[in-house]
């Protein structure tokens, strides 16, 4: 077999990247840290197996192509509306931090490398961006508070932009071979920016109005519209004036995540696939390429760099990015830590070291083995740590707990009041005036309004719910809700209640969107709402005797008589849903209807229910907010 084969090559980067991050994801570690390993441990100095220099100019148009998609993928998830809220500090990390760490990065370079005024620039040019493929996943999962969240996130994307565009003029000017060459490529950056914002705004419009256009754009081909677009608009801004696609990626992304096109869940899930496969393959490609033998040269000058970087340079950028702003002194040492360097990172310095090297520049493979070092040690020291200095510094937002009703009905309003007395927080929202009345007089917390309304469900605080059941009558009122919630708020368990005698909306749909199905299946919503307006239900806990071979699947529960809400396993509640599996000794916890009582009575003593013994008042769950 043929190492030396550049398919063979690409194929075994890609494997090996899914593999380490799927070994990540067990571990729960940064999945670049694996990647990186794997890059070295499957290179020319470790196994050998895989070999970039097979792939000759392949690679640097593989590198185009990635973060053309990465970058778009980045600016998809940008909000305007929350970028105001830190729009300042925003601005002053992407402007005067970005300006204070190039001129610090600089300096430390040059005098702690062995290196000239040239290398050293273009290191505190590289070294300007963090990296949205490291903090995006970092953030999301460390669930920190919205603020850090939004000035970490928009900081990755935006700085990537900031930093690729002015290494590239940094690099123009240092090789130019006269002092208007040196002028031209200085004022080259305002001309990168602006072609950059302008091909890329017409990209994103393009884009968005072919989206929009009434059975334009066939269902099913939308990923792919949206995968030529995103590699388009970047080669085409890079033809015109290069280095200027990076830019252009973000805009477009950007305007295609802040119009509201209907279809941009499914693509917003396809880009985000698509970046794990490329930047995992990447990371394996561009560390496979980096030679030990660069590393271990670089001694302990570059180790005092990397060090001054992480504990000087980023403390002192972030300083003067917050100075006068709202953030605590917590939020702001936080920003001073995490500061990981990502995949724009690698690719510019591997693209600088060979462009050196064809100018007879010498240095060029030690920039990228100090990048690849600033690399590793960002993303192992700050990404492992960023939990634990999170926690201490106490800049996360609680665990989700709790439950986010739709729809104050009688029904919702059973429901509701059955999980409050098991303990859990409750809160409302409806827009109907008597429903939210009657709601407050019996002492909820609701908030009224329409439930298809963003700012409404930001104003019932379903950020920090675990779930939120959709539960009016109308059950395409209820997917239209957990549709909206998937798409904008994501992160809350969805639960749907649907209507048997409509057939609008199915369990198979529901089941395919990550819907659970409220009450184990379709139930008729209608009946059981007027039966609670005239009749309150009951409700019944019952406990399955140990070793009967009673009914274990919610399917089998009589839902014309009885609706069951939560099963009690280990002390613990848990909503039912089409998911549960019901186990001898679980509780149930059931609204019965008043007319069929003792119908589901003698249902539950036939298959060996049995009342469950009182329970201690539960304590009185904190009010949302």
């Amino acid at each position: 077999m043929a190492l030396d084969d550049a398919p063979l090559t690409l194929a075994l980067a890609m494997m090996c990247g899914i593999v380490a991050q799927i070994a990540g994801r067990h571990a729960r570690v940064p999945g670049i840290v694996l990647l990186l390993g794997a890059g070295v441990a499957l290179g020319p100095d470790g196994a050998a197996l895989i070999r970039p220099a097979a792939m000759g100019a392949a690679l640097p148009a593989l590198v185009g192509f990635a973060i053309a998609v990465i970058l778009f993928e980045g600016g998809l998830s940008m909000r305007i509306d929350v970028l105001r809220q830190q729009a300042v500090v925003i601005r002053r990390l992407v402007t005067v931090g970005a300006l204070i760490t190039a001129v610090l990065a600089t300096l430390s370079a040059r005098l702690f490398m062995p290196w000239d005024w040239r290398l050293a620039i273009l290191f505190g040019a590289l070294v300007i961006v963090t990296g949205p493929t490291v903090v995006t996943p970092l953030v999301r999962r460390l669930r920190l508070t919205p603020a850090i969240g939004s000035i970490l996130i928009a900081e990755g994307v935006f700085i990537d932009a900031v930093g690729a565009t002015l290494a590239a003029v940094a690099l123009d000017v240092l090789l130019a071979s006269s002092g208007g060459e040196a002028v031209a490529g200085g004022l080259s950056m305002f001309l990168r920016v602006g072609t950059g914002a302008a091909v890329g705004a017409v990209g994103g419009l393009i884009l968005v109005g072919s989206l929009r256009g009434h059975r334009l754009v066939p269902h099913g081909l939308e990923n792919m519209l949206v995968l030529a677009t995103s590699i388009t608009t970047y080669q085409v801004a890079n033809s015109l004036v290069s280095e200027s696609g990076i830019t252009a990626a973000i805009v477009a992304g950007m305007v295609v995540g802040n119009l509201g096109i209907r279809r941009l869940r499914a693509v917003a899930e396809f880009k985000e696939e698509l970046t794990y496969l490329l930047v995992a393959t990447l990371f394996v490609l561009l560390s496979a390429d980096v030679r030990m033998r660069d590393v271990a040269g670089l001694g302990w000058g570059g180790v005092t760099v990397v060090a001054l970087l992480m504990l000087v340079v980023r403390p002192a950028a972030v300083a003067a990015s917050t100075r006068g702003s709202e953030l605590s002194r917590n939020e702001r040492l936080y920003l001073s830590w995490l500061a990981p360097r990502g995949i724009v990172a690698a690719a510019v310095a591997s693209l600088f070291a060979t462009e050196l090297a064809h100018d007879g520049v010498p240095g060029g493979e030690q920039l990228r083995a100090l990048v690849f070092v600033v690399i590793v040690a960002t993303v192992v020291v700050q990404g492992l740590s960023a939990a634990a200095v999170a926690t201490v510094l106490g800049v996360r937002r609680p665990a989700r707990t709790g439950y986010l009703v739709i729809g104050a009905n009688p029904l919702g309003r059973v429901v509701g009041e059955a999980l409050l007395e098991l303990g859990q927080r409750v809160s409302f929202v409806d827009s109907n005036d008597e429903l939210c009345r009657s709601a407050r007089r019996a002492g909820h917390v609701i908030v009224q309004g329409d439930a298809l309304d963003v700012d409404v469900l930001v104003a019932a605080d379903l950020d920090s719910v675990e779930w939120l059941i959709a539960l009016t009558p109308n059950e395409n009122v209820n997917f239209l809700v957990c549709r909206l919630v998937e798409d904008e708020l994501p992160g809350a368990r969805l639960a749907i209640a649907l209507e048997a005698h409509d057939r609008g909306v199915t369990a198979s749909m529901a089941e395919r969107h990550d819907m659970a199905v409220l009450f184990a299946g379709e139930n008729d919503l209608l009946g059981w709402v007027e039966r609670a307006r005239h009749a309150r239900p009951v409700l019944h806990r019952w406990i399955l005797a140990e070793g009967h071979g009673g009914a274990t699947a919610p399917a089998d529960l009589p839902g014309d008589d009885v609706l069951v809400i939560a099963v009690v396993r280990d002390g613990r509640a848990e909503l039912l849903t089409s998911r549960t599996t019901i186990r001898p000794g679980d509780e149930l916890v059931a609204c019965v209807a008043a007319d069929g009582r003792e119908r589901a009575l003698a249902w539950a003593a036939a298959r060996g229910w049995h009342a469950a013994p009182p329970r201690a008042a539960a304590p009185s769950p904190s009010p949302s907010p």
